[in-house]
């Protein structure tokens, strides 16, 4: 294996990842993985990443692993560092141990980047860190996040998001995107890639994308479960007719009741809840290079190409060929 170019400068950067008793164990050792992979690629420690606490010494996760661990102040951190924040069901004692969360405000007052993996931005909000910024974490914990930082913006939806030095990451997998993302930041596409696919990553996200899919976000939008049903026969059958009428007729209501109680139920009209559905289908077909745009139109129930660009403009801000050309190649390339 040919080790990759670093860059011209040669940083040795530092990605210190902060811990607490029942921390969640998947918060450190994935992101970790990416970091310690890039070194083997990287052919050199471009990256040191220990493990601290407040105290130091062992801490158990909730997985009852023993990590050891050195006392966060003791780490010297710089602009070219990252402080990690990892989540898990400690967190919240955590929040209100004083001296944990003055120890991370001088940390972040050092270090170039901040972030967190899942619940982990409960800390970061706590040092009064995502002020005026924009975060996520995990969709289950978004609103209890807004109610207890309501100086910052919540998106419930990405995978990640940046906002100037501070990442934030959603559920525990998604912080092996944020740190595959800061490591293309730091020495390239290239890199990132093949990082992905020697973590048997599918492909490398975007923070962009939805933490999770139309099925499962319609499922929880729903306040009474009642059209789960109806949303699993949806997925499976999105060249059908699935004008109100028929969804109405399928559900036994007329078609003005089945909208209003539809809309009232879900928060989205019957109409675009299946614009939503085709979309979530025509983006994982168009992971495969091999299937036309013109296909994937037909085969999720968009008709011809040009209405399914529409809507993916609509939803995604993108044309169904940007969003090919971004994940398509990197699949074909770990094919």
């Amino acid at each position: 294996m040919l080790p990759f170019s670093a860059n011209p400068e040669q940083i040795d950067r530092c990605v210190t990842f902060v811990t607490f008793p029942d921390v969640k164990l998947l918060d450190i050792t994935g992101p970790l993985q990416v970091f310690a992979d890039a070194n083997t690629f990287l052919g050199r420690t471009a990256y040191s990443t220990p493990i601290a606490s407040y105290y130091g010494g062992p801490v158990e996760t909730d997985a009852g692993v023993l990590l050891n661990t050195r006392r966060l102040a003791g780490i010297g951190l710089d602009e070219d560092d990252t402080l990690m924040i990892a989540g898990g069901l400690g967190v919240f004692p955590a929040c209100r141990d004083l001296r944990l969360v003055q120890a991370i405000q001088r940390a972040a007052s050092k270090a170039g980047r901040i972030a967190s993996t899942c619940t982990g931005a409960f800390l970061l909000g706590a040092a009064g860190l995502l002020s005026e910024k924009r975060a996520v974490t995990h969709w289950r914990y978004c609103d209890q996040l807004a109610d207890e930082c309501p100086d910052t913006e919540v998106d419930a939806d990405p995978i990640f998001i940046e906002d100037g030095r501070v990442w934030t990451s959603a559920g525990v997998t998604a912080g092996i995107d944020l740190a595959l993302a800061m490591v293309e930041r730091d020495h390239g596409r290239d890199l990132a890639l093949e990082l992905a696919r020697s973590l048997l990553v599918y492909v490398k996200r975007p923070g962009g994308q939805s933490q999770f899919s139309e099925a499962l976000k319609q499922q929880k939008r729903s306040a009474t479960g009642r059209f789960d049903a109806l949303h699993f026969w949806m997925k499976d059958n999105l060249t059908a007719d699935l004008k109100v009428e028929a969804l109405a007729e399928r559900s036994g209501m007329s078609p003005r009741n089945f909208a209003r109680l539809y809309t009232d139920d879900t928060g989205l009209t019957p109409a675009r809840a299946v614009e939503q559905f085709r979309v979530d289908a025509a983006r994982a077909m168009l992971e495969n290079p091999n299937v036309s745009i013109k296909t994937v139109a037909g085969q999720t129930g968009f008709g011809n190409d040009e209405r399914m660009r529409r809507s993916f403009a609509r939803l995604l801000g993108v044309t169904p060929q940007a969003y090919r050309e971004r994940f398509a190649v990197e699949m074909a390339d770990s094919l």
